[in-house]
């Protein structure tokens, strides 16, 4: 099974090594037919600390780092 690969903004790069990143997601609601948002954050492992808050970055998924880190950033995101 392939690894997910989503898209989010760091809110947060206190942590040593860590991100924490807020994805984003659209969806129709099946009964009320409108777009609801809703977003999620993901604590993701960045080796060099190059990723600072506000950054679009786009993470996967990977072996567990940490008791909190399931995910690692891939790249930053060209806008």
């Amino acid at each position: 099974m392939p690894k997910r690969i989503l898209q989010g903004v760091v809110t947060s790069d206190k942590n040593d090594k860590t991100v924490t990143v807020l994805v984003e997601r659209r969806f129709t609601h099946p009964i009320l037919k409108k777009t609801i948002r809703r977003s999620k954050k993901y604590r993701a492992h960045d080796e060099l600390n190059q990723f600072k808050t506000g950054d679009s970055v786009r993470i996967i998924e990977c072996a567990p780092k940490s008791a909190s880190k399931r995910w690692e950033v891939l790249t930053a995101e060209q806008a």
